[in-house]
C-alpha cells in the first residue's frame, strides 16, 4: 500500500495538490454518499490515513525515508486496529479540518453517544470447564438512558455545546511532530455540557442495571477467547442494544498443562521401571490409558497419544496428549540393595568407573598429556 497511489498523486506533489486530491477522493468515497458500501468505507479510511501522513511535513519526511514502518515506530495509528466508533470520530476530525464542521456526520447523528453499546465482562472457568464446555450463570451490569432526564444528564433536559472541545468530544494535542487525541474530560467525549446535573444519574445521562444470564461455554475455549452474546449489551436512547462480549479466563490445573490444543502431563517413573520397560497406567483427560515404556526409557522422554487432547473451539479437531516421564532414583540404599546393584552393574560388564562408557580413549589421551 502506497500513500501516494491512494491519493493518486506524484511523490513530488506539494501541499495544495495533496489537499486538492484528498478533497476530491474523500467526497467521492464519503460514507454518506456510499451507504452500505463496505469497499467505499474501507477506501475512505485509507484516503484519510494517507492524507494524515502526507499532509504533515514531518510525517511525510519520515514516510518517504522509511515507509509505513517508520511511522509505526513513532506510534502512528492505523485504522485497522481501532473499533468503528473511534475510526469514524478520528476521520470526522480530519474531514472537518478540510471541509468544515458541516460535513462531519459520516452517516451518523451529530450527537455522539455517551457510552459504547457493546460491553465486555469476564468469566473465570476451571480447567475442565474450558476443556469440556459448561453452562454458566453470569451476572453483569449494563447501561441504559436515565429516564428522569431522558438521557440528557440534565435536570431540565437541556444541554449546551461543551466549551472545552467545541462539541467535538475530543481534545487534540501534539508531542513532537505527532498529533494525538483523547476524549474530552469536561464532557466525557459527548461534546455536550450539562449545567444542571440530574440528581438520579449525577449528570452521566445513564444508569446502570444489574442483569443475569446463563451462557453456554463451548468445548475447547482458552484464555482470552471472547464469547459474543447478541443483544445483551448497553441500550441507547433510541432503544438500540449492543452485544455483550464475555472474556474467558481459565484457571491452571495442578497436573495438566495446556499448550493450544495439546495437553501435557509429567509422570514420575522409578528408574527400574524405565530400565525394565514396564507398562504404566496414565491418567488422561478422558480416562485411564496404558503406556508401554521402551527398555531403557530416558529422563524427560515424551510419548504422544494422538487425538487425545482438547477439541479445537473452531475446527473441533482434537489435539494430542503428551506424557513426559521424570525418572526417580532412591535417595538412600541399604547394604543389600547396594550389593544387588553392584552385581547388576558387573553383569553388564562395567568393571570400573570408566570401562564400557566409551570414554577409554579420552582417559588415555589425558594420561599422555602428562608423560
Amino acid at each position: 500500500m502506497d500513500y501516494y497511489e491512494i491519493l493518486e498523486i506524484s511523490k513530488n506533489a506539494n501541499g495544495d495538490e495533496i489537499k486538492k486530491a484528498y478533497r476530491k477522493l474523500a467526497l467521492k468515497y464519503h460514507p454518506d454518499q456510499n451507504q452500505g458500501d463496505k469497499k467505499a468505507e474501507d477506501r475512505f479510511k485509507l484516503i484519510n490515513e494517507a492524507y494524515q501522513a502526507l499532509s504533515d511535513p514531518e510525517k511525510r519526511t519520515l514516510y518517504d525515508r522509511y515507509g509505513k514502518e517508520g511511522l509505526d515506530s513513532q506510534g502512528f495509528r492505523h485504522y485497522s486496529n481501532q473499533n468503528y466508533e473511534d475510526i469514524m470520530d478520528d476521520l470526522g476530525s480530519i474531514f472537518e479540518s478540510v471541509f468544515g464542521s458541516s460535513f462531519s456526520g459520516h452517516g451518523r447523528s451529530q450527537k455522539r453517544r455517551k457510552y459504547s453499546l457493546d460491553l465486555e465482562t469476564t468469566i473465570t472457568l476451571n480447567f475442565n470447564e474450558a476443556v469440556f464446555g459448561a453452562s454458566k450463570d453470569l451476572n453483569y451490569s449494563y447501561k441504559e438512558p436515565c429516564k428522569d432526564c431522558d438521557g440528557t444528564g440534565s435536570k431540565d433536559k437541556k444541554t449546551a455545546t461543551c466549551s472545552k472541545c467545541s462539541g467535538r468530544g475530543q481534545i487534540f494535542y501534539r508531542q513532537g511532530f505527532m498529533t494525538f487525541s483523547q476524549p474530552c474530560g469536561n464532557c466525557n467525549g459527548s461534546g455536550e455540557a450539562v449545567k444542571n446535573p440530574c440528581s438520579k444519574c449525577k449528570g452521566r445521562a445513564f444508569v446502570e442495571k444489574e442483569a443475569g444470564i446463563k451462557i453456554d461455554i463451548p468445548e475447547g475455549v482458552d484464555n482470552d477467547n471472547r464469547i459474543r452474546v447478541a443483544k445483551k449489551g448497553n441500550i441507547d436512547e433510541y432503544g438500540n442494544q449492543g452485544d455483550l462480549y464475555v472474556l474467558v479466563k481459565v484457571k491452571e490445573d495442578d497436573h495438566f498443562v495446556r499448550h493450544n490444543d495439546d495437553v501435557y502431563i509429567e509422570v514420575p517413573v522409578f528408574f527400574t521401571k524405565a530400565v525394565l520397560g514396564e507398562t504404566l497406567k496414565i491418567p488422561t483427560l478422558r480416562g485411564e490409558k496404558e503406556l508401554k515404556l521402551p527398555i531403557g526409557a530416558k529422563d524427560k522422554e515424551q510419548f504422544t497419544f494422538q487425538g487425545e487432547g482438547i477439541s479445537n473451539v473452531h475446527t473441533r479437531r482434537k489435539g494430542n496428549f503428551i506424557v513426559q516421564i521424570k525418572l526417580k532414583y532412591p535417595k538412600k540404599l541399604n547394604e543389600e540393595q547396594k550389593e544387588l546393584l553392584k552385581k547388576l552393574q558387573d553383569s553388564f560388564g562395567y568393571k570400573n568407573s570408566h570401562e564400557g562408557t566409551g570414554l577409554e580413549s579420552v582417559f588415555e589421551k589425558i594420561k599422555n598429556w602428562f608423560n
